[in-house]
């Protein structure tokens, strides 16, 4: 997904052990463990006159993890893959020293009816010794993902390590995304289960942190390991996401992330030549901001 513009409301603040704000990166916090930028795709009603279609763009430095909750996507990039993404499974794609892909709603779904499309679009900054890797794609399939219950609530290990089970997802540093499913209030147990910074996104309903209730739409950060009591209320739904920070800063400039800015600028003028490594069997093009298609 071309994250065009990198437009973040800057609504954070501070509510005992936790930063509260909408997305990241957010203005107290730019990182969350190697977590560089997540984007909420919809809930958005498609077609017949209304696909989506996201153009050939690049990418350095990052892997993205694209998780749909519900629709599908095509997946398409320079390295040859083509891979359809449905609900509860996981693209999963190393950009590594550079590539170039589309994400667009598959031809057979173009079929003149509605349906919802919801999901999320996830940045993985690589660590600095992997940033220049060869680009690879995975796909796994939401039947080899970890799925286990806590009484009535459902946990699905997405990516990473966490709660003594690990993602077939193949990262690159210590990381983890959990998705949480409630019918009932839960209390939400983080202690000797996570590693790292963690970072909760509320998709639905809603928790209580600290003694504040907080809204879906929100992504609560913890300042500390061991964090007040976190009360999950029925029929919430969250992801859980963060991991171990790197010592280095990154840089962040549209779609490249690197530890180096000088390699950002390299990127920038590869894409704006048109010698960036592209697809081979698509000529469309998403410019640089502020530059004109030729």
């Amino acid at each position: 997904m071309s994250n065009i513009g990198l437009i973040i409301e800057e609504r954070s603040r501070d509510i005992g052990d936790f930063l509260v704000g909408r997305l990241i990166p957010f203005r107290k916090k730019r990182m969350i463990g190697p977590f560089i930028f997540i984007d909420h795709m919809g809930p958005t009603t498609l077609g017949p006159k209304n696909y989506m279609d996201v153009d050939q763009h690049p990418h350095i430095g990052l892997s993205t993890l694209t998780y749909m909750l519900e629709g599908e996507l095509m997946h398409e990039d320079g390295i040859g893959t083509k891979q359809r993404i449905q609900p509860g499974s996981v693209n999963w794609m190393v950009a590594g020293k550079g590539v170039s892909h589309t994400e667009r709603t598959p031809r057979d779904l173009r079929n003149g009816k509605q349906f919802t499309a919801h999901g999320y679009q996830i940045w993985v900054a690589l660590p600095k010794d992997l940033e220049e890797i060869e680009p690879e794609f995975h796909h796994i399939s939401a039947e080899e993902l970890p799925r286990w219950k806590d009484g009535s609530t459902e946990f699905t290990l997405v990516a990473g390590e966490g709660y003594n089970r690990k993602s077939p997802v193949p990262v690159h540093s210590p990381l983890f995304m959990v998705e949480i499913k409630t019918t009932e209030e839960y209390q939400l147990n983080t202690k000797d289960n996570l590693k790292g910074e963690i970072g909760i996104c509320i998709v639905e309903g809603g928790i209580e942190a600290c003694g504040e209730a907080i809204g879906k739409g929100n992504i609560l950060v913890s300042k500390v390991e061991d964090t007040c009591q976190t009360i999950l209320k029925p029929n919430t739904h969250l992801l859980l996401f963060g991991g171990v920070p790197f010592p280095e800063k990154r840089h962040i400039y549209w779609n490249f992330v690197s530890s180096d800015q000088e390699k950002i600028e390299k990127a920038k003028s590869a894409w704006e030549a048109k010698t960036f490594p592209m697809m081979d069997d698509d000529d469309t093009y998403v410019p640089l901001p502020g530059q004109k298609l030729s």
